[in-house]
């Protein structure tokens, strides 16, 4: 049964989903398990989407689109607004932004950036963060983060680079099992053509200098080739466009770059630090 927040909540997209579905469904006198026989998943999962207890996913959509769209792509359509509505309010504004991107460029100091993270990771991370969020709404950010990751197969093609901090990747989240997934995983997309992967070491401002203080960045560059600077404290979002100060946190990545290991050797630690999860 869907929550009495689950129904305040939903976004309008996945309201008009839910109830366009349910009368296709009724139309063709199916019940909830047999539309999900339909389209690969269980009743429950249908009687989910239904009542607004879980959003559709968007492979769901993808097959309520081949089952009961009957060519009028109605629910293809509804995909990216749907996808959008399921994102933390601050991110809304942004994540169009991210997914249309022709450079995205990160740095990171506290965890793995969402678009690098395993669903175990993120789920640790975000059902363990606070305030504390319902089991469904964990489960529904964390299934937004994962299609996130559609972008790393995008044509055209998108270069992508992180650069992160070597105390997040000895940061525990969750348990040993779920760290090593993640380190495996960052390696693993290290070995993409269009993914640049460098860890700035701890013992980085030992050498007398150190770029990063001022936390995490991700610059953007539009299809239109414009620079934009996108920041996220505390729940917070500020995106900059002022080329000024676009031109000051470019500078500031570069030496952040500079000051870091390398992908090479990046990739040497994050498997040595994988080897050490037991």
């Amino acid at each position: 049964m869907a929550r009495a927040e689950n129904k305040v909540t939903a976004g309008p997209t996945a309201q008009m989903v839910a109830n366009l579905a349910r009368k296709l469904r009724v139309r063709k006198g199916w019940t909830q398990e047999q539309l999900g026989n339909e389209i690969g998943f269980s009743g429950a999962a249908v009687s989910a989407m239904e009542t607004l207890a879980q959003p559709a996913s968007d492979q769901m959509l993808v097959e309520l689109e081949r089952v009961l769209g009957d060519g009028m792509a109605i629910f293809e359509d509804a995909r990216t607004s749907v996808r959008l509505e399921k994102y933390p309010e601050q991110f809304k504004d942004f994540a169009p932004m991210e997914q249309s991107a022709v450079v995205l460029q990160m740095y990171e100091t506290l965890v793995v950036n969402g678009l690098f993270q395993t669903e175990g990771y993120a789920r640790a991370l975000i059902g363990g963060g606070y305030p504390p969020l319902p089991e469904q709404r964990v489960e529904e950010l964390v299934q937004a983060r994962m299609e996130r990751q559609a972008l790393f197969d995008r044509q055209p093609v998108a270069s992508i680079e992180l650069i992160v901090e070597e105390a997040v990747l000895r940061r525990g989240i969750g348990n040993p099992e779920i760290m090593q997934g993640q380190l495996l995983h960052l390696a693993q997309c290290m070995r993409r053509r269009n993914v640049t992967l460098d860890v700035v070491p701890l013992n980085c401002g030992l050498d007398g200098e150190y770029a990063g203080a001022r936390g995490a960045m991700t610059i953007v560059e539009t299809p239109d080739h414009d620079r934009l600077v996108y920041l996220e404290p505390q729940d917070e979002s500020l995106l900059i466009a002022d080329p000024a100060k676009v031109s000051t946190y470019a500078q500031r990545y570069a030496k952040i770059r500079a000051q870091a290991l390398g992908p090479r050797k990046s990739l040497g630690l994050i498997e040595q630090l994988a080897g050490e999860q037991r």
